[in-house]
């Protein structure tokens, strides 16, 4: 494990405050997946307070609730008078709903978030800094049946290993009665069997150092006792569109499980596959998770996929089911019954969520998960906790409360959206407007001005020109690999050819503007087929052209593509419309804010009228200056619930033009 110390950047964190450095050595400590993934971990430093008087007051500065450890800033440590906590480490009992009422009555801060469910723990040891990790290669050793044992062996009288307790007060209690004679400086951390690991020290440069001393020595440990033969399995695995039309049909089953949209990720990377090519792989992802907290995210258990897909989904359904049943009390109310995670055996790796964000977390979770699962096996077998214990972590009361208490979702949230020609212009505005309402969209175009794909959190960029059957072909087998489905379609690529009249327009101008026009959206149309049929509410919106009602002399070309353009897309709802899919045409004119409006044009343009440049953008009805977003607003909403009784329909987006009127 690499040790990220740098001296001048710890020296110019400490420089302005113990806070400042606390936050750049938990950085260090979250710029590692195998110590911490998606909020895992916590740490700490004890530093005074200044309160409104100037007193000094004994503070544990303590991550919050929310903060990831990854990119986590000051305002992530909110101040806990350290003196309270430590009074709360005396008390016999408290529940964790008194305990979190209690931490937040601790704040000196009011404003702060939550402070961690360790956080008594925090106080009760008695160093400047403390750290806590989840850390695979010591977790792992754990979840061994000689786990202890290997670990008492691995750092001897360096390390207190403490039995698996349920976290928050009853693990603070366990801590303190473990250590109540301890000589602090003696050890370098605690270990929590089938939990993580803690560190501390009075320098925060030690306590990262022991941190990363301890845990690569698990690791070294875990590679010192696997053979060749026993390491990670590694295959490669096949993507058609066979395999593409099973995965969106099991996506919009699990939808019913999960009682809304959701994405679905094939995962058939060499890892992946090689998981999924060993004989007793069903068996291994079934006996739980690499650390409880992990049932949070991703249920204590994968499910497991043949051949039929859904047979694998109803499985995993009835073995939840069950799993309630045997260890649920009346005050528990059941979660959904669909898996985050499973294998596809002879394939790879299935990551279901509910939006993008938390599929990362599935997704990286599994992947941990199953080198763990591999390693523990080459160390006489993965033995995770019991059923019991990862149901009472499941359904933690604290973890219930913010589920009940979460915000609601975003109009979109779940569903997997396409967007083409979305490079500039109303096409980017479209892929804007679909993210902000919490798709995740595609965007497709022939070229893109960076060479990175990632657009933001909520959108892709992939390279396709959609008048080419196999770049379809291979664009749709992509979304569908990485989130599952299509179900919403924005059809927006276009030209617009030089002007030309019929009697001197060449063959090479005319065919250009019908294939790029016409031919393209009936090619993408065609090849959607299959997964807007298995979508959620899908819709179709093509972006036409006030041509279509309207033509001008010179632009029979572009006109009578765009006119032909409307008619597949009338069709479309006619033929679609049984199956449940909307199909619906904007029709925009003078959008100024794309690259075909540049000031030379627009000033010439208002010029030959005889008007001012903002005149001209409000030659409308209503004289208002449209913009390529006020198209991608009208877009959604046709892709929406508001227009979920709206198919066929022809809408103009102008302002009002007195010749389409």
């Amino acid at each position: 494990m690499k040790n990220r110390w740098q001296n001048p950047d710890a020296a110019a964190a400490a420089a302005q405050s113990e806070v400042e450095l606390r936050v750049y050595s938990s950085q260090l400590l979250g710029a590692d997946s195998n110590l911490v993934l998606h909020g895992g971990g916590n740490t700490s430093v004890k530093a005074p307070f200044l309160n409104v008087f100037g007193d000094a007051i004994p503070a544990l500065y303590v991550k919050g609730s929310g903060w990831d450890l990854r990119t986590i800033e000051v305002p992530g440590f909110p101040p806990v008078d350290l003196a309270y906590l430590q009074r709360l480490g005396q008390l016999q009992h408290l529940s964790d709903t008194d305990m979190m009422r209690e931490l937040r009555l601790a704040l000196l801060d009011p404003k702060g978030p939550t402070p961690s469910v360790e956080a008594i723990l925090h106080a009760l040891i008695p160093l400047k800094y403390v750290d806590h990790s989840h850390a695979d290669a010591v977790v792992t050793l754990s979840n061994t049946p000689d786990g202890e044992a290997r670990l008492a062996e691995l750092y001897g009288d360096e390390v207190l290993i403490l039995p698996y307790v349920m976290p928050g007060f009853i693990l603070a209690q366990q801590v303190a009665e473990a250590t109540a004679s301890i000589d602090w400086d003696s050890i370098k951390g605690i270990v929590l069997l089938h939990h993580g690991i803690f560190t501390f020290h009075e320098e925060a440069a030690q306590s990262y150092g022991n941190m990363i001393e301890l845990v690569t020595r698990a690791e070294e440990y875990l590679a010192a006792n696997a053979s060749e033969s026993e390491s990670l399995a590694s295959s490669q695995s096949s993507w058609q569109a066979a395999d593409a039309e099973q995965v969106a049909m099991l996506r919009k089953h699990a939808g019913t499980l999960l009682g809304s949209p959701l994405l679905l990720r094939t995962d058939i990377s060499a890892p992946a596959s090689g998981f999924a090519a060993l004989d007793n792989a069903a068996e291994l992802l079934q006996r739980g998770p690499l650390t409880p907290d992990h049932t949070i995210h991703a249920k204590p258990f994968g499910a497991v996929f043949e051949n039929d897909l859904l047979a694998g989904l109803e499985e995993f359904s009835s073995q939840y089911q069950n799993y309630f049943d045997s260890h649920s009390a009346d005050h528990h109310e059941r979660l959904d019954l669909m898996p985050r995670y499973g294998v596809w055996l002879g394939k790879g790796m299935l990551y279901l969520a509910a939006n993008n964000k938390r599929l990362q977390i599935v997704a990286d979770i599994t992947q941990h998960t199953i080198a763990a699962i591999q390693q523990g096996e080459a160390l006489d077998g993965w033995t995770a906790l019991p059923r019991q214990d990862l149901f009472d972590v499941e359904y933690w009361e604290l973890e219930q409360a913010k589920l009940k208490s979460a915000a609601s979702s975003p109009e979109l949230e779940g569903k997997v959206a396409i967007v083409t020609g979305a490079a500039s212009g109303i096409g980017a505005a479209c892929v804007a407007a679909l993210a902000a309402r919490g798709a995740v969209v595609v965007a497709l175009d022939i070229s893109f001005p960076a060479a990175d794909a990632s657009l933001d959190d909520a959108a892709l960029a992939l390279q396709c020109d959609i008048t080419d059957d196999s770049a379809i072909a291979s664009a749709l087998l992509e979304v569908v690999r990485l989130f599952g489905g299509l179900d919403l379609l924005v059809s927006n690529a276009g030209s617009f050819p030089a002007s030309a009249a019929i009697a001197e327009m060449d063959d090479a101008r005319w065919q250009q503007s019908l294939d790029i026009n016409l031919s393209a959206h009936m090619k993408l149309l065609r090849a959607s087929a299959p997964y807007l049929s298995q979508g959620f509410d899908p819709a179709v919106v093509f972006v036409g052209s006030k041509n279509v009602p309207a033509p001008g002399p010179g632009a029979a070309a572009y006109s009578v593509a765009k006119a032909g353009l409307a008619q597949l897309a009338r069709i479309a709802a006619l033929e679609w419309g049984g199956k449940g899919i909307r199909v619906n045409t904007v029709h925009p004119n003078a959008v100024y804010d794309t690259a075909i409006w540049t000031d030379e044009v627009l000033a010439s343009r208002a010029a030959h009228y005889g008007i001012s440049v903002e005149e001209y953008k409000r030659a409308n009805v209503l004289g208002t200056e449209l913009r390529a977003s006020d198209v991608a607003e009208t877009v959604a909403a046709l892709l929406s619930a508001q227009f979920d009784k709206t198919t066929g329909a022809q809408i103009p987006v102008d302002g009002g033009n007195d010749r389409v009127i």
